[in-house]
């Protein structure tokens, strides 16, 4: 496998002198991680509520079959 030159990597990687720099990516990235917990939070939220549907649902076509059967 060949082996990617060092000049490439420094096209990607940068580390600035001045490390105040970094401030608006951190607030940018607190920004995004708390909307994505968020949005966890809702899809788990949703994700419990259609699970309790889904076996209401189940019962009540357990019931149906065992009256027909009877």
């Amino acid at each position: 496998m060949p082996s990617v030159p060092p000049w490439i990597l420094g096209l990607f990687l940068y580390f600035p002198e001045d490390k105040s720099e970094y401030i608006p990516a951190a607030i940018s990235f607190g920004i995004f991680f708390v909307f994505a917990v968020l949005t966890m939070m809702w899809i788990i939220r949703i994700n419990r509520k259609q699970e309790k549907e889904a076996k209401l649902f189940e019962q009540q076509l357990q019931a149906e079959e065992e009256q027909k059967r009877l």
